[in-house]
């Protein structure tokens, strides 16, 4: 006589039910791939609980492996296709953070530019470098007109009459003054010297940069 207290067998279908819930469970709450990965280890490693289960079907007679292969083949379909979901998911929902994180905001303002807030020129700029250079060695930096007489740019510097310097194609001429004489625009910045040793007493030690002219080209120093 049966006991009625007694209790029944395991249905096999109940059992693997009660496992995809679980896994299914686990696969959603997964935050990110690494818990993705050990939840398809602990189901479909070597020896997850799946893989456990699809051992048992070699042992089992035609008729059981019938019934359940298909149960159980299902199952393991199922729980692969949802840590497939939700790694693909886990990726998205990484990816839009990335690019929040990453995000450019057009709307602020743009840097200023160099244009528009200007810099020196690069002969400038090697011009005060060795001006300090020099000045750090006592040199002190001497100036003098654009435009010179030709006795500063010329006679003073021992350039005779007739010297080809002297002549249109090298120099840059002004019109004649009311004293019949034409001043010009310097050659170089030697007549500075000439100036500085006119009005300042030995020793001297100067530098003289700055522009000079010449028909052939434009110099800055």
């Amino acid at each position: 006589m049966t006991d009625p207290n007694a209790s029944s067998s395991t249905d096999p279908a109940s059992d693997l039910a009660a496992l995809e819930q679980s896994l299914t469970a686990d696969v959603a709450g997964a935050a990110d791939e690494a818990a993705i990965e050990a939840i398809r280890v602990a189901a479909l490693g070597k020896k997850g609980r799946i893989s456990e289960l699809l051992k048992t079907l070699g042992a089992m007679s035609p008729e059981e492996r019938k019934e359940k292969g298909p149960l159980i083949n299902g199952l393991r379909d199922r729980v692969q296709g949802a840590l497939a979901a939700r790694k693909e998911e886990l990726a998205a929902i990484a990816l839009t953070a990335r690019l929040e994180a990453e995000r450019l905001d057009v709307t602020l303002p743009l840097r200023e530019a160099p244009q528009s807030r200007g810099r020196l020129h690069p002969i400038s700029q090697v011009v005060d470098e060795l001006t300090a250079i020099f000045a750090d060695m006592g040199f002190a930096v001497a100036e003098g007109p654009d435009i010179e007489t030709d006795f500063y740019n010329f006679t003073a510097l021992n350039f005779p009459e007739g010297h080809p310097a002297r002549e249109m194609h090298d120099t840059f001429f002004l019109p004649e003054g009311a004293d019949g004489k034409r001043k010009l625009l310097r050659t170089h910045t030697s007549p500075v010297q000439i100036r500085t040793m006119q009005s300042v007493k030995p020793p001297i030690r100067v530098i003289c940069p700055g522009r000079t002219y010449r028909t052939d080209s434009w110099r800055d120093w």
